[in-house]
């Protein structure tokens, strides 16, 4: 059977596993056995997903990205170069934590900028934006643009990533038009 997948010789696909359609693996990435991953994707160059990572349609990763068991990144999701999930909170090299990894959730339209981490056990929102090098510890929430070590919540962003500015709860994106409200830390698209 004709795979409908670009995968580039240099990288390493364990049987079995789900590559959608249009997906493009490249140099040196490794796919372990059970990993699914969707439609329309781009794996760069020296990319690792786990055999329990579930990837959507339409996501980017970029170079350099390990993406772990217990990893589930929704459509159209971005991960930059060098950025980092975990998935066990409290590792030791000498303590077997295999049964302890906590669900990482990145929602539909995230962007995850360059090196920045992603401690395990939390939810990344609809639409968020995660500035480059910052390091999220707890839940962000849909819209929310994060950046610092920890990663705070500095602002909102339009599904175009386009910086909004609410005024008595409400904003229009200077870019594209959308419009959105927000009642405490909760966005939603009008």
């Amino acid at each position: 059977m004709e795979k409908r997948y670009f995968v580039h010789p240099t990288a390493v696909v364990d049987e079995p596993v789900e590559i959608g359609e249009g997906t493009r693996i490249w140099h040196f990435s490794h796919i372990m056995s059970g990993a699914r991953i969707g439609k329309n994707c781009l794996i760069g160059q020296n990319v690792f997903i786990g055999s329990g990572a579930i990837l959507g349609d339409n996501i980017k990763i970029q170079n350099n990205v390990s993406i772990y068991d217990k990893v589930i990144l929704e459509d159209d999701v971005f991960c930059g170069p060098s950025m980092v999930f975990t998935n066990v909170f409290n590792p030791r090299s000498f303590i077997s934590r295999k049964k302890e990894f906590r669900e990482t959730l990145v929602r539909r339209g995230a962007t995850i900028g360059a090196n920045a981490t992603i401690v395990c056990g939390n939810q990344i929102g609809h639409y968020a934006f995660i500035g480059a090098g910052s390091v999220v510890t707890k839940d962000v929430p849909d819209y929310a643009l994060v950046y610092g070590n920890p990663g705070r919540v500095k602002g909102w962003v339009c599904q175009c990533a386009v910086e909004i500015v609410f005024r008595s709860g409400k904003a229009i994106c200077p870019a594209c038009g959308k419009r959105y409200r927000k009642e405490q830390n909760i966005v939603k698209e009008v």
